[in-house]
């Protein structure tokens, strides 16, 4: 199946992941104007009022961009969406983007036939992001255009499947629209997920360690500092099983080698010193040991562009 207009002409293979909190509009221009889709979480811009503010600065942003580069135009940019039911912005949050028609809109948490329709409506289209095979077919069933399949290793929410097994499972059936998520930090890696069946790499770590994230100067230290061995999966901050940095847990005066299970409490975590999930307990997955400096978004764009040449240039030499 041919890709999505939206997603035909990138200058690399990439879709920045939205990052709660983090993920702000000096990023989200970055990465676009760097050639990748950039891309947030809709409640990110508090109050709900400022969702609209947002997208009007991205899309003229991005407008003054293409005109003076008609040469090196950005790429479309995505709005993310907790669809289930306990988001009381949900409603409003949709018009916004309706208003705007926002380009790509990513759905995470449950999938919603009417959102989906109303998507289509405007121009766009959805992406689905979903931990195993079962979430993805009931995805695509209600209407979503593409999925994003979130593989053991990806920060914040991840799954527990092999991008291998994932990847495969989702390739014997659906032959649309594509991304894979885990661990992916390099050039080299985009283009092992492409080599895997994916259509593109869903990147989200890396971008914290740079400039334009809305990021705590020390997350962005830990994720440059971090390895693979510095991230813990536990479900204790959410109720859903994550990947989060090991420091922020000690910083938030708990063992993370001793976590209990989540209760029932879990959606408003607070630690016994008043650390809260995403704010103080840092999300992040397990690719960090490639990143090895704070640096602009374009920057790093430039970097994996740089990497991917050269692996292709490798493997064609293997070939």
């Amino acid at each position: 199946m041919p890709l999505p207009a939206a997603l035909s002409h990138l200058r690399l293979p990439v879709i920045g992941a939205p990052l709660f909190i983090v993920s702000n509009p000096a990023l989200v221009i970055a990465q676009c104007k760097a050639g990748i889709v950039g891309s947030f979480p809709s409640l990110n811009a508090r109050p709900q009022s400022q969702l609209d503010e947002w997208i009007h600065q991205i899309t003229e942003e991005l407008a003054v961009h293409d005109r003076d580069h008609p040469e090196a135009p950005s790429a479309p940019f995505a709005v993310n969406q907790i669809v289930h039911r306990s988001n009381d912005r949900f409603e409003q949050d949709v018009e916004t983007c309706a208003k705007w028609k926002v380009p790509i809109v990513i759905t995470s948490l449950g999938a919603r036939e009417e959102l989906n329709h109303a998507v289509h409506a405007w121009g766009g289209i959805t992406l689905h992001d979903i931990i195993d095979d079962r979430f993805a077919r009931k995805a695509i069933e209600k209407g979503a255009d593409g999925l994003i399949a979130v593989a053991a290793g990806a920060g914040g929410h991840a799954g527990r499947w092999s991008p291998f097994a994932l990847v495969q499972e989702i390739r014997q059936w659906f032959d649309g629209p594509l991304a894979l998520s885990g661990s992916i930090a390099t050039g080299g890696a985009i283009l092992a997920a492409q080599a895997m069946g994916a259509d593109f790499a869903y990147i989200g770590s890396p971008f914290i360690a740079t400039d334009e994230a809305r990021a705590d100067q020390a997350y962005k230290e830990g994720i440059v500092a971090g390895r693979a061995a510095d991230i813990v999966y536990s479900n204790l901050f959410t109720g859903i099983h994550g990947n989060y940095l090991r420091a922020s847990i000690v910083a938030a005066g708990m063992d993370p080698d001793n976590l209990p299970e989540a209760g029932p409490e879990a959606m408003n975590f607070q630690s016994a010193t008043g650390a809260k999930a995403w704010r103080d307990i840092w999300g992040s997955g397990q690719g960090i040991g490639s990143v090895d400096k704070v640096q602009p978004a374009g920057e790093l764009v430039a970097r994996l562009a740089s990497e991917y040449a050269a692996a292709r240039q490798r493997l064609g030499q293997l070939g």
